[in-house]
């Protein structure tokens, strides 16, 4: 891969580099355009904004969403489904619900995983998972209609099918879904909400001996429901109109940290989606038909080869020797794409399509294994623009540390003008460390803006600061471009303890800290 340059980079945005500034990057405090100022770092427990920009608080975990649900916890990947896209400022709002903090959502503080209750796991199953919530634009504010019939939870314990042709482990259908990170948006309004992190759960399965073999991190549901660990790890489709939802297969199984998807002129889709940790791939299906998650090629990125490589167990004699079938090959996913000699990736996390160019842009956090703790945006250039193309072309165009001003990019989003925004996930228990220098510069979490256009296109640009231990997520905008919602995630996550919070966030005075969406206004003003 081609060591980054500002010429590349700006090249990456669609923006010529003869017509850009040709400076530093921007110092913390200078204005990019005559709107928008950086902030410094922080680590008070505050939300902070840039000057011109404001938000409100949209849902908090445990509100009422309807007479019988609740908000669930560790909101994460947002997405805004119009009702009419000429009447955009009406529609559902889905939130994914990553995972859940036991002192918190289930009362449990035993280091004895063995001591939690099947009551105190139907908790935790019950905040996991998503929310459909009907969403309305009011005088100028987006507000969620809290008891509209349309509102509804999937959660850990809703019952799923497969979309394939065979069962998984003996079963047609998953009992719930979790673990839900990033996700995408098909060509047909539906949500596709990504599993990353299933281990966590209901642990991983040994593939010599087949035993369960629980996670460093163990919430121990498998204690008290006996669930296959190959039921999770997939990509979710959910219909937010009617909250049907099924895991699909053919895009293969691993710790999915999103689905973004691009529909080709005759139909077909291509699906972009990265494995979350360290050392693993980046991935891309294509279908063999209009408009199918099912029919198609899996392929894994070899990114020092320029080729996407098929795990496709009929044509690959080394499939054949270690694995029974596809469906074996798409479980096990990772160990299929190691044996055709995929790149390691230093945790491939959001993919998002530059509308400028095309290009793909893949967020890589960070990889302590190699050294690199700052991590750093990959491009992909598909050969002739082509998204079906099995060759293409790689670049570093925009890496981490204190020359950027940022750490561990994760979440991206485009606005409708075509400025790139992202976020970042420095790991909470290293953050305002002085021990740990590589984090310490930037204190918390925060949020960027890379402007398309202006005297500083193409700098990253702080613009929001997350409170204590929490960082943002799962950034989309409203179909207006003028509203940037965005989840604030465990603010507080490393308390000492219930009676020693890190966070008060976002009721503040001695409150316990809980995740929420914002809603934040101006961002279509000050880019």
């Amino acid at each position: 891969m081609k060591k980054l340059t500002r010429r590349t980079f700006l090249e990456f945005l669609g923006i010529s580099a003869a017509s850009a500034f040709s400076g530093h990057y921007l110092p913390m405090g200078h204005s990019p355009i005559s709107k928008l100022k950086a902030i410094p770092p922080s680590e008070l427990d505050e939300l902070q904004l840039a000057d011109g920009l404001s938000y409100e608080v949209l849902i908090k975990w445990k509100d009422n969403i309807s007479k019988k649900e609740k908000f669930g916890f560790n909101n994460d990947y947002t997405a805004f489904i119009p009702f009419d896209k000429n009447k955009p400022d009406d529609g559902l709002l889905w939130v994914n619900h990553e995972y859940v903090d036991p002192r918190f959502v289930s009362h449990f503080i035993n280091d004895d995983i063995s001591k939690k209750s099947k009551k105190q796991v139907e908790k935790e199953m019950d905040n996991v998972g998503g929310s459909i919530l009907r969403t309305m634009k009011k005088d100028g504010k987006w507000k969620v209609l809290k008891n509209d019939p349309l509102n509804r939870r999937i959660t850990a314990k809703t019952d799923i099918p497969f979309n394939w042709s065979e069962p998984i482990l003996g079963k047609k259908s998953a009992m719930g879904t979790l673990a839900n990170c990033a996700g995408g948006i098909t060509p047909w309004g539906t949500i596709l909400t990504c599993e990353e992190n299933y281990d966590l759960f209901y642990g991983e399965r040994d593939r010599k001996t087949g035993q369960r073999k629980p996670a460093d991190y163990d919430y121990g549901w498998y204690l008290h429901f006996d669930n296959p660990p190959e039921h999770y790890g997939w990509v979710v489709e959910v219909d937010p109109m009617t909250g049907a939802a099924q895991k699909h297969i053919a895009l293969g199984r691993c710790a999915h940290e999103s689905a973004t998807v691009k529909e080709l002129e005759d139909g077909r889709l291509v699906v972009y989606s990265g494995d979350d940790s360290v050392n693993q791939f980046l991935y891309k299906f294509i279908s063999s038909k209009p408009g199918s998650l099912s029919e198609g090629t899996l392929y894994a990125a070899s990114t020092m080869m320029g080729k996407w490589l098929p795990l496709k167990y009929d044509e690959q004699p080394v499939l054949q020797k270690l694995f029974k079938d596809q469906t074996d090959v798409l479980i096990r996913m990772r160990q299929a794409a190691k044996f055709l000699g995929a790149t390691p990736l230093d945790r491939p996390e959001d993919i998002e399509i530059n509308p400028a160019n095309g290009d793909v842009l893949v967020a890589l956090t960070n990889n302590s294994t190699v050294g690199n703790y700052v991590g750093s945006i990959l491009k992909i250039s598909e050969k002739d623009g082509q998204y079906d193309a099995l060759e293409f072309t790689s670049d570093t165009f925009l890496a981490g540390g204190e020359a950027t001003n940022f750490a561990c990019p994760d979440n991206m989003a485009f606005d409708p003008k075509g400025n790139l925004w992202f976020t970042s996930d420095m790991p909470g228990s290293h953050m305002n460390r002085a021990d740990k220098p590589y984090y310490f510069p930037f204190k918390n979490n925060s949020l960027f803006v890379v402007p398309k256009e202006g005297e500083h296109a193409g700098m990253p640009i702080r613009v929001a600061n997350a409170p204590t231990h929490a960082e943002f997520t799962g950034p989309s905008f409203s179909p207006d471009g003028k509203t940037l919602f965005l989840s604030v995630q465990h603010p507080g996550e490393f308390s000492a303890s219930l009676n020693e919070l890190s966070s008060h966030w976002p009721e503040g005075g001695d409150r316990m800290p809980k995740p929420a969406v914002v809603a934040i206004y101006g961002v279509d003003e000050v880019v």
